[in-house]
């Protein structure tokens, strides 16, 4: 049904935005299936997923295969992860294209410095942080989503340093309201992705399958008259069109 990637930098409340977002949903359509994914769900640690460039890229490759597994017509799926490079949102979008579903993006614009302290007491309380330079690296190269951009829109924008983030604020309250939303073709006010020939997959037509069938059969019939000539089939009456494919028996 939808496909919601929300951004931020670290620190700065995506995962109680997530879990609020969650809550409205339900609230508002109790039969919805939603799943958030992040680092926790695949049993992955902060600091030993953003350690270097080579397990960071390893850590997007493994969320966006799961995305790529789980979404569908029938759910909505949250990732709440950094998402801070632009090229990586693109991608989340462009798998939300293929499957013909909703997309928006919940971003929480958090200043760095709020940022950083709410790390540190999350430091000195032993809960879930990211150490001193791995926070200044991932500070530093986050790229902010721009509205613009069709992978960056549309844009809900959250401000946890100085709104708060609630169940019932305007913003989630926004989100709720695009995600669920009934579309016909009188809507304009929200947009489902559809795919392109380039991300659809090709369906076989009864042509097709003709071809298929008859280069199949040219194949076997190449194959046999081949081994004849060589003089393998007199001697041992059976062909062997391959590891993976049947033996031939036949009666000269």
């Amino acid at each position: 049904m939808a496909l919601v990637v929300i951004c931020g930098q670290p620190c700065s409340g995506k995962s109680a935005a997530a879990a609020f977002l969650v809550a409205a949903l339900c609230s508002s359509t109790p039969d919805l299936t939603i799943r958030i994914i992040d680092e926790s769900s695949l049993h992955l640690g902060r600091n030993d997923s953003y350690k270097d460039m080579v397990v960071e890229k390893n850590l997007r490759g493994v969320l966006r295969s799961e995305v790529d597994r789980s979404v569908s017509r029938d759910s909505i799926i949250i990732v709440d992860s950094l998402n801070n490079i632009k090229g990586y949102r693109y991608e989340l979008w462009c798998l939300a294209r293929a499957s013909g579903i909703r997309y928006c993006v919940l971003f929480c614009d958090t200043e760095v410095d709020h940022c950083k302290e709410w790390n540190s007491k999350r430091q000195e309380k032993g809960e879930p942080s990211y150490d001193n330079n791995i926070f200044e690296d991932l500070a530093r190269r986050f790229e902010k989503p721009v509205r613009r951009n069709r992978w960056d829109s549309p844009l809900f924008e959250l401000f946890p340093s100085r709104d708060g983030i609630v169940e019932s604020s305007p913003v989630i309250a926004e989100a709720v309201s695009y995600l669920t939303k009934k579309v016909d073709s009188k809507t304009r006010d929200v947009k489902v992705l559809q795919p392109t020939i380039a991300t659809q997959t090709a369906r076989t037509t009864e042509a097709n399958s003709l071809y298929e069938m008859d280069k199949a059969t040219q194949e076997v019939v190449s194959a046999i008259v081949e081994a004849q000539s060589c003089g393998i089939g007199l001697a041992m009456n059976k062909i062997s069109l391959g590891p993976d494919l049947p033996t031939i028996s036949f009666t000269v």
